[in-house]
Protein backbone atom coordinates (compact mmCIF):
# COMPACT_ATOMS: atom_id res chain seq x y z
CA UNK A 1 0.00 0.00 0.00
CA UNK A 2 3.03 2.27 0.43
CA UNK A 3 4.48 1.62 -2.77
CA UNK A 4 0.58 2.51 -4.32
CA UNK A 5 0.53 5.85 -2.28
CA UNK A 6 4.83 6.73 -3.41
CA UNK A 7 3.32 5.84 -6.73
CA UNK A 8 0.04 8.41 -7.06
CA UNK A 9 1.86 10.80 -4.45
CA UNK A 10 -0.10 10.73 -1.80
CA UNK A 11 -0.60 9.09 1.70
CA UNK A 12 -0.96 5.46 2.57
CA UNK A 13 -4.31 6.74 4.57
CA UNK A 14 -5.58 7.90 1.33
CA UNK A 15 -5.09 5.06 -0.78
CA UNK A 16 -7.28 3.03 1.87
CA UNK A 17 -10.21 5.38 1.89
CA UNK A 18 -9.71 4.79 -2.41
CA UNK A 19 -10.02 1.11 -1.85
CA UNK A 20 -12.17 1.31 0.45
CA UNK A 21 -14.35 3.54 -1.37
CA UNK A 22 -14.78 5.93 1.41
CA UNK A 23 -15.89 9.42 0.83
CA UNK A 24 -13.99 12.57 0.94
CA UNK A 25 -11.16 11.81 -1.75
CA UNK A 26 -11.43 14.32 -5.36
CA UNK A 27 -11.99 12.20 -8.16
CA UNK A 28 -8.51 13.47 -9.78
CA UNK A 29 -6.67 11.51 -6.79
CA UNK A 30 -8.76 8.51 -7.00
CA UNK A 31 -7.88 8.26 -10.65
CA UNK A 32 -4.55 8.30 -9.55
CA UNK A 33 -4.56 6.06 -6.98
CA UNK A 34 -6.14 3.60 -9.13
CA UNK A 35 -3.62 3.45 -12.10
CA UNK A 36 -0.92 3.19 -9.50
CA UNK A 37 -2.99 -0.03 -8.59
CA UNK A 38 -2.97 -0.93 -12.04
CA UNK A 39 0.31 -0.40 -12.84
CA UNK A 40 1.83 -2.19 -9.77
CA UNK A 41 -0.74 -4.95 -9.61
CA UNK A 42 -1.49 -4.62 -6.57
CA UNK A 43 -3.73 -6.73 -4.54
CA UNK A 44 -5.40 -6.38 -0.93
CA UNK A 45 -4.19 -9.26 1.53
CA UNK A 46 -7.60 -9.78 2.97
CA UNK A 47 -6.12 -12.16 5.81
CA UNK A 48 -3.95 -9.41 6.96
CA UNK A 49 -7.19 -7.04 6.70
CA UNK A 50 -9.35 -9.06 8.55
CA UNK A 51 -6.64 -9.69 11.47
CA UNK A 52 -6.24 -5.63 11.61
CA UNK A 53 -10.69 -4.56 11.40
CA UNK A 54 -11.60 -7.73 13.37
CA UNK A 55 -14.21 -7.57 9.83
CA UNK A 56 -13.46 -10.13 7.20
CA UNK A 57 -16.18 -8.24 5.04
CA UNK A 58 -17.30 -11.59 3.41
CA UNK A 59 -21.18 -13.16 3.72
CA UNK A 60 -20.80 -16.98 2.88
CA UNK A 61 -23.69 -18.60 0.59
CA UNK A 62 -24.98 -21.97 0.76
CA UNK A 63 -26.58 -23.14 -2.66
CA UNK A 64 -27.18 -26.45 -4.31
CA UNK A 65 -26.45 -27.94 -6.99
CA UNK A 66 -29.45 -27.44 -9.49
CA UNK A 67 -30.54 -26.54 -12.85
CA UNK A 68 -33.75 -24.80 -11.78
CA UNK A 69 -33.74 -21.34 -12.59
CA UNK A 70 -35.02 -19.68 -9.28
CA UNK A 71 -32.45 -21.11 -6.71
CA UNK A 72 -29.62 -19.95 -9.79
CA UNK A 73 -30.98 -16.72 -9.98
CA UNK A 74 -31.39 -15.59 -6.47
CA UNK A 75 -27.52 -16.65 -6.18
CA UNK A 76 -26.63 -14.61 -8.88
CA UNK A 77 -28.65 -11.60 -6.95
CA UNK A 78 -27.53 -12.28 -3.76
CA UNK A 79 -23.93 -11.89 -5.08
CA UNK A 80 -24.91 -8.44 -6.85
CA UNK A 81 -25.94 -7.46 -3.99
CA UNK A 82 -23.42 -8.26 -1.59
CA UNK A 83 -20.83 -6.83 -3.69
CA UNK A 84 -23.21 -3.49 -4.54
CA UNK A 85 -22.84 -3.18 -0.57
CA UNK A 86 -18.82 -3.72 -0.20
CA UNK A 87 -18.98 -7.27 0.62
CA UNK A 88 -17.42 -10.50 -0.59
CA UNK A 89 -19.35 -13.89 -1.02
CA UNK A 90 -17.80 -17.31 -0.11
CA UNK A 91 -20.19 -19.68 -1.43
CA UNK A 92 -20.20 -23.52 -0.75
CA UNK A 93 -22.31 -25.86 -2.74
CA UNK A 94 -23.94 -28.85 -1.81
CA UNK A 95 -24.99 -31.64 -3.80
CA UNK A 96 -28.04 -32.82 -1.13
CA UNK A 97 -29.93 -30.48 0.87
CA UNK A 98 -30.26 -33.01 4.09
CA UNK A 99 -28.88 -31.74 7.36
CA UNK A 100 -25.46 -33.01 7.35
CA UNK A 101 -24.39 -31.52 3.95
CA UNK A 102 -25.51 -28.63 5.07
CA UNK A 103 -23.98 -28.32 8.49
CA UNK A 104 -20.89 -29.53 6.39
CA UNK A 105 -21.18 -26.13 4.25
CA UNK A 106 -21.72 -24.19 7.88
CA UNK A 107 -18.36 -25.09 9.16
CA UNK A 108 -16.86 -24.75 5.55
CA UNK A 109 -17.55 -21.23 5.53
CA UNK A 110 -17.19 -20.50 9.41
CA UNK A 111 -13.66 -21.87 8.94
CA UNK A 112 -13.00 -18.88 6.23
CA UNK A 113 -14.26 -16.11 9.21
CA UNK A 114 -16.75 -15.13 7.28
CA UNK A 115 -19.18 -12.58 9.20
CA UNK A 116 -22.82 -14.32 8.35
CA UNK A 117 -24.76 -16.71 6.13
CA UNK A 118 -27.53 -16.66 3.55
CA UNK A 119 -28.52 -19.96 2.31
CA UNK A 120 -30.98 -20.94 -0.24
CA UNK A 121 -33.64 -22.42 1.96
CA UNK A 122 -36.09 -24.56 -0.52
CA UNK A 123 -36.82 -27.45 2.48
CA UNK A 124 -37.25 -27.29 6.15
CA UNK A 125 -34.25 -29.42 6.43
CA UNK A 126 -31.95 -25.81 5.19
CA UNK A 127 -33.41 -24.17 7.96
CA UNK A 128 -32.76 -26.24 10.63
CA UNK A 129 -29.13 -26.91 10.10
CA UNK A 130 -28.76 -22.80 10.21
CA UNK A 131 -29.88 -22.91 13.75
CA UNK A 132 -26.72 -24.48 14.22
CA UNK A 133 -24.45 -21.56 12.67
CA UNK A 134 -22.08 -20.46 15.88
CA UNK A 135 -23.59 -17.54 18.07
CA UNK A 136 -22.91 -14.42 16.58
CA UNK A 137 -22.72 -15.03 12.85
CA UNK A 138 -25.77 -14.57 11.74
CA UNK A 139 -27.96 -16.35 8.81
CA UNK A 140 -30.84 -15.95 6.74
CA UNK A 141 -32.70 -17.92 4.80
CA UNK A 142 -34.03 -17.45 1.36
CA UNK A 143 -37.01 -19.30 0.05
CA UNK A 144 -37.67 -21.64 2.94
CA UNK A 145 -40.50 -22.49 5.44
CA UNK A 146 -42.01 -19.93 7.89
CA UNK A 147 -41.19 -22.12 10.88
CA UNK A 148 -39.72 -18.77 12.64
CA UNK A 149 -36.39 -20.44 13.35
CA UNK A 150 -34.25 -18.20 11.11
CA UNK A 151 -35.01 -15.15 9.41
CA UNK A 152 -36.56 -16.36 6.04
CA UNK A 153 -37.51 -14.39 2.42
CA UNK A 154 -39.17 -15.56 0.67
CA UNK A 155 -42.32 -14.85 -2.42
CA UNK A 156 -45.52 -15.21 -0.85
CA UNK A 157 -46.20 -18.31 -2.96
CA UNK A 158 -50.29 -18.61 -1.74
CA UNK A 159 -50.63 -15.75 -3.16
CA UNK A 160 -48.86 -16.06 -6.62
CA UNK A 161 -51.01 -19.34 -6.82
CA UNK A 162 -53.62 -17.62 -5.95
CA UNK A 163 -52.89 -15.18 -9.09
CA UNK A 164 -52.97 -17.20 -11.27
CA UNK A 165 -56.10 -19.47 -9.84
CA UNK A 166 -58.05 -16.21 -10.19
CA UNK A 167 -57.00 -15.09 -13.65
CA UNK A 168 -58.10 -18.76 -15.33
CA UNK A 169 -61.58 -18.38 -13.14
CA UNK A 170 -61.94 -14.90 -14.07
CA UNK A 171 -61.74 -16.03 -18.08
CA UNK A 172 -64.40 -18.42 -17.58
CA UNK A 173 -63.21 -21.04 -16.87
CA UNK A 174 -65.65 -23.89 -14.31
CA UNK A 175 -62.25 -24.89 -12.30
CA UNK A 176 -58.20 -25.21 -12.86
CA UNK A 177 -56.83 -28.39 -12.75
CA UNK A 178 -52.76 -28.19 -11.23
CA UNK A 179 -49.81 -30.07 -11.79
CA UNK A 180 -47.56 -29.06 -8.65
CA UNK A 181 -43.88 -29.82 -7.88
CA UNK A 182 -42.12 -32.15 -5.22
CA UNK A 183 -44.37 -31.99 -2.19
CA UNK A 184 -41.19 -31.68 0.32
CA UNK A 185 -40.76 -28.88 -1.04
CA UNK A 186 -42.64 -25.55 1.12
CA UNK A 187 -43.32 -23.38 -2.10
CA UNK A 188 -44.83 -26.30 -3.80
CA UNK A 189 -46.80 -26.58 -0.75
CA UNK A 190 -47.78 -23.31 -0.93
CA UNK A 191 -48.72 -22.63 -4.34
CA UNK A 192 -50.97 -25.77 -3.96
CA UNK A 193 -52.63 -23.90 -0.70
CA UNK A 194 -52.80 -21.03 -2.80
CA UNK A 195 -54.63 -22.75 -5.72
CA UNK A 196 -57.03 -24.69 -3.63
CA UNK A 197 -58.17 -21.81 -1.30
CA UNK A 198 -58.56 -19.83 -4.32
CA UNK A 199 -61.11 -22.22 -5.85
CA UNK A 200 -62.91 -23.05 -2.38
CA UNK A 201 -63.80 -19.07 -2.36
CA UNK A 202 -65.23 -19.13 -5.43
CA UNK A 203 -67.25 -22.38 -5.05
CA UNK A 204 -65.32 -24.29 -7.71
CA UNK A 205 -64.67 -28.37 -7.58
CA UNK A 206 -61.21 -28.80 -6.34
CA UNK A 207 -59.30 -31.83 -8.62
CA UNK A 208 -56.91 -34.06 -7.70
CA UNK A 209 -53.26 -33.43 -7.15
CA UNK A 210 -50.22 -35.55 -8.03
CA UNK A 211 -47.24 -34.63 -6.94
CA UNK A 212 -44.14 -34.77 -9.14
CA UNK A 213 -40.86 -32.30 -9.08
CA UNK A 214 -40.08 -29.04 -11.12
CA UNK A 215 -39.24 -31.11 -14.27
CA UNK A 216 -40.33 -30.57 -17.91
CA UNK A 217 -40.38 -34.02 -17.52
CA UNK A 218 -42.62 -34.58 -14.83
CA UNK A 219 -45.01 -31.95 -16.70
CA UNK A 220 -45.47 -33.83 -19.75
CA UNK A 221 -46.22 -37.25 -17.91
CA UNK A 222 -49.17 -35.15 -15.92
CA UNK A 223 -49.87 -33.21 -19.48
CA UNK A 224 -50.07 -36.77 -20.67
CA UNK A 225 -53.14 -37.66 -18.58
CA UNK A 226 -54.82 -34.59 -18.29
CA UNK A 227 -55.13 -34.27 -22.40
CA UNK A 228 -57.34 -37.03 -22.71
CA UNK A 229 -59.53 -35.41 -20.48
CA UNK A 230 -62.16 -33.17 -22.65
CA UNK A 231 -63.16 -31.71 -18.94
CA UNK A 232 -59.63 -30.12 -18.55
CA UNK A 233 -59.81 -26.37 -20.03
CA UNK A 234 -57.64 -24.90 -17.48
CA UNK A 235 -54.05 -25.85 -16.07
CA UNK A 236 -52.16 -23.76 -13.16
CA UNK A 237 -48.30 -25.59 -13.13
CA UNK A 238 -45.95 -25.42 -10.35
CA UNK A 239 -43.14 -23.44 -12.63
CA UNK A 240 -42.46 -22.42 -16.05
CA UNK A 241 -40.74 -26.13 -16.79
CA UNK A 242 -43.27 -27.90 -15.60
CA UNK A 243 -45.32 -25.57 -17.75
CA UNK A 244 -43.04 -26.41 -21.06
CA UNK A 245 -44.09 -30.28 -20.26
CA UNK A 246 -47.61 -29.42 -20.16
CA UNK A 247 -47.67 -27.27 -23.10
CA UNK A 248 -46.23 -30.42 -25.20
CA UNK A 249 -47.78 -32.83 -23.87
CA UNK A 250 -51.45 -30.96 -25.11
CA UNK A 251 -49.86 -30.57 -28.74
CA UNK A 252 -49.35 -33.89 -28.94
CA UNK A 253 -52.97 -34.83 -28.13
CA UNK A 254 -54.08 -32.34 -31.00
CA UNK A 255 -55.61 -29.78 -28.18
CA UNK A 256 -54.65 -26.44 -28.66
CA UNK A 257 -53.60 -24.20 -26.50
CA UNK A 258 -55.32 -21.20 -25.62
CA UNK A 259 -58.03 -22.71 -28.26
CA UNK A 260 -59.08 -25.11 -26.06
CA UNK A 261 -56.90 -25.00 -22.77
CA UNK A 262 -55.34 -22.32 -20.78
CA UNK A 263 -52.23 -22.87 -19.08
CA UNK A 264 -50.29 -20.74 -16.58
CA UNK A 265 -46.90 -21.37 -14.70
CA UNK A 266 -45.03 -19.35 -12.42
CA UNK A 267 -40.74 -17.89 -12.16
CA UNK A 268 -41.29 -16.04 -15.30
CA UNK A 269 -37.94 -17.41 -16.24
CA UNK A 270 -36.44 -15.77 -19.18
CA UNK A 271 -37.31 -18.68 -21.86
CA UNK A 272 -41.33 -18.09 -21.01
CA UNK A 273 -42.17 -15.73 -23.29
CA UNK A 274 -40.42 -17.40 -25.88
CA UNK A 275 -42.43 -20.80 -25.30
CA UNK A 276 -45.15 -21.39 -28.26
CA UNK A 277 -47.59 -19.93 -27.05
CA UNK A 278 -45.75 -17.90 -24.92
CA UNK A 279 -46.50 -18.22 -21.50
CA UNK A 280 -48.89 -16.72 -18.81
CA UNK A 281 -46.88 -16.63 -15.76
CA UNK A 282 -46.56 -15.56 -12.10
CA UNK A 283 -43.20 -13.27 -11.79
CA UNK A 284 -41.18 -13.52 -9.00
CA UNK A 285 -38.11 -10.62 -8.58
CA UNK A 286 -35.21 -12.84 -7.87
CA UNK A 287 -32.85 -9.57 -7.61
CA UNK A 288 -35.04 -7.91 -5.21
CA UNK A 289 -34.50 -11.31 -3.39
CA UNK A 290 -31.03 -11.09 -3.27
CA UNK A 291 -30.87 -7.21 -2.56
CA UNK A 292 -33.43 -7.65 0.35
CA UNK A 293 -31.66 -11.08 1.99
CA UNK A 294 -28.04 -8.77 2.25
CA UNK A 295 -29.87 -6.15 3.29
CA UNK A 296 -31.47 -8.39 6.15
CA UNK A 297 -28.24 -10.06 7.07
CA UNK A 298 -25.89 -6.50 7.20
CA UNK A 299 -29.08 -4.90 9.24
CA UNK A 300 -28.35 -8.01 11.73
CA UNK A 301 -24.39 -7.24 11.70
CA UNK A 302 -25.34 -3.91 12.33
CA UNK A 303 -27.01 -4.44 15.60
CA UNK A 304 -30.72 -4.33 14.14
CA UNK A 305 -33.07 -6.68 15.37
CA UNK A 306 -34.06 -9.93 13.43
CA UNK A 307 -37.65 -9.13 12.01
CA UNK A 308 -40.26 -11.24 14.10
CA UNK A 309 -41.48 -13.02 11.26
CA UNK A 310 -41.23 -14.35 7.40
CA UNK A 311 -40.01 -11.36 4.89
CA UNK A 312 -42.60 -12.01 2.05
CA UNK A 313 -42.17 -10.38 -1.31
CA UNK A 314 -44.83 -9.93 -3.20
CA UNK A 315 -45.55 -11.58 -6.91
CA UNK A 316 -47.05 -10.27 -9.91
CA UNK A 317 -49.05 -12.34 -12.97
CA UNK A 318 -47.48 -11.69 -16.42
CA UNK A 319 -50.32 -12.34 -18.65
CA UNK A 320 -48.86 -13.66 -22.40
CA UNK A 321 -50.99 -15.74 -24.88
CA UNK A 322 -51.43 -19.06 -23.25
CA UNK A 323 -54.28 -18.20 -21.05
CA UNK A 324 -57.60 -16.65 -22.61
CA UNK A 325 -61.33 -16.40 -21.80
CA UNK A 326 -63.13 -20.24 -22.51
CA UNK A 327 -65.83 -18.39 -24.45
CA UNK A 328 -62.98 -17.62 -27.36
CA UNK A 329 -62.54 -21.10 -27.81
Amino acid sequence: MRDVARLAGVSHQTVSRVLNNLPNVSPATRGRVLDAVRVLNYRRNLAARTLVTARSRTIGLIGFETTLAGPASMIYGIEKAAREAGYYVSIATVRSLDRHSVLDAVEQLCAQAVEGIIAIAPKNSVADALTQVPAGTPAVGVGGADDGSVPMLRVDNVRGASLATRHLLELGHATVHHVPGPADWPEARDRIDGWRQTLHAAGASVPRVEPGDWSARSGYLRGQRLAVDPAVTAVFCGNDHIALGVLRAFHEAGRRVPGEVSVVGFDDTPESGYFLPPLTTVHQDFAELGRRSVELLIGQLSGAPAPAGPVHLAPHLVVRASARSSRAA
